[in-house]
């Protein structure tokens, strides 16, 4: 099996560490790109959420990093690893196993919509005059590119396309502001409640919670990085991981939080979920940041996809005892593709899946499980500062898994009811 692994021995010398810790880090921006901070009608209670959000996946991130070699001589090499140390051998893949399985799926459904939208809006900037196109073809084109890149075999196979699209998430995020901002404010801009009733003002809001908690991906794969960074007991791989993880949220801050506070400020509660769907002008720079944002996902779904490869292989193997060859990579890879696929073109709702999957998938592994597993392994005093900190971190977890969900799928009901499947 060890074919199948995602992190064998010899990648811990460290010298693929930039190239697989960057698009990870990344995935951070890409969503908070992605504006969330615009469904939160208002601005003000937007700017609030994404700040506290910031703060709190900074706290927990950290805290993932200090577990990783918390145990003398033994590295944590993925989730569920910690959970089972934990929780124990059972409880900890019960536990973590599901909902870093829902999050890795969830991520790699709203890509292939997320691909598909930006190939049509390129398409559509570069020739506005040809046929409209379905969407539908657009997600299959974007599927396409998977049925290949999804039999490399593992995170250093695809260290050039990950590079490729920590660059492009760079520019993109970048045109997204300045062409924002060059537009200018519209004419009947409106910064009030989108909602008309108080029942739709709430359910926006909560939509928009789930918006703001994908934006930070990077806690389901932060062990599997720190993993191909060396560690010896001088030099402890939490160093260069931590100062890694500070670069990262310093650019998210610096970076992509203006594609949500100007596109909002410019377009106010008329904003689509992605900015760059609202734009039109310049033409050449809208199709070339849409092509940046196909670039970026399709590096982005590869380092989701990879763990789940990974998980279902090695169940078909160890649990149902086929016999690991290139058949069964072959057919199992192109089976999740195809499935990630038809999911994407039957309900392309960006907004209500970033809202649903941000909420019921991400909370957990995001906000308030790394929480629990300190409590669980630290122990800190009843009543202390850190006992606090995580308690409060875990009840705003709880809530927003319970809440935002609601929230995106009552957008997704919504769109439902007027969008005709497959068009």
């Amino acid at each position: 099996m060890n074919g199948y692994r995602l992190l064998p021995q010899e990648t811990r010398n460290g010298g693929t560490r930039l190239f697989t810790m960057s698009p990870p880090w990344l995935e951070l921006a890409f969503s908070v790109s992605r504006t969330p901070c615009p469904s939160l009608d208002g601005g003000g209670p937007g700017v609030a959420v994404m700040v506290l959000s910031w703060i709190i996946t900074l706290y927990t991130l950290w805290q993932m990093v200090e577990m990783h070699e918390m145990v003398p001589g033994k590295r944590f090499d993925r989730y569920h690893e910690l959970g089972q140390h934990a929780f124990g051998e059972k409880l900890g893949l019960y536990i973590v196993v599901p909902q870093q399985l829902i999050v890795e799926v969830g991520v790699n459904i709203i890509y292939m919509v997320t691909g598909g939208q930006s190939l049509q809006k390129f398409h559509n900037t570069v020739c506005p005059s040809c046929k409209n196109i379905k969407l539908t073809y657009f997600i299959m084109i974007f599927a396409s590119v998977h049925f290949v890149l999804s039999h490399l075999p593992n995170f250093n196979s695809i260290a050039g396309i990950s590079l490729a699209a920590a660059v492009m998430s760079l520019s993109y995020s970048t045109i997204a502001w300045t062409a924002s901002l060059h537009k200018g404010v519209q004419p009947d801009v409106q910064y009030g409640y989108k909602a008309k009733s108080a029942a739709g003002t709430t359910f926006n809001f909560l939509a928009a919670l789930g918006d703001v908690a994908f934006a930070y991906a990077g806690h389901n794969v932060v062990l599997e990085i720190q993993a191909t960074i060396p560690s010896t007991p001088e030099k402890p791989s939490k160093g260069p991981m931590w100062r890694g993880v500070i670069v990262a949220y310093i650019i998210v801050a610096l970076c992509y939080f203006p594609v949500a506070f100007i596109g909002y400020w410019m377009f106010g509660n008329a904003v689509q979920d992605n900015v760059l769907i609202s734009l039109e002008k310049p033409a050449w720079l809208i199709a070339v940041a849409n092509m940046f944002v196909v670039i970026h996902v399709i590096g982005s779904y590869q380092i989701y996809a990879m763990p789940v490869f990974d998980m279902i292989e090695t169940a078909l193997v160890k649990k149902l005892h086929f016999k690991p060859t290139r058949t069964l990579r072959f057919v199992t890879r192109n089976v999740y593709v195809a499935f990630t696929m038809f999911i994407g073109i039957t309900f392309p709702f960006f907004g209500g899946l970033l809202s649903f999957f941000g909420g019921f998938a991400f909370a957990p592994t995001t906000y308030f499980l790394p929480c629990i597993i300190w409590l669980a392994i630290c122990k800190p005093r009843k009543f202390s500062l850190s006992w606090w900190i995580n308690w409060t971190c875990i009840v705003i977890g709880v809530l927003l898994m319970i809440l935002a969900p609601i929230g995106g799928l009552r957008v997704i009901i919504v769109k439902a009811k007027t969008y005709k499947f497959y068009s």
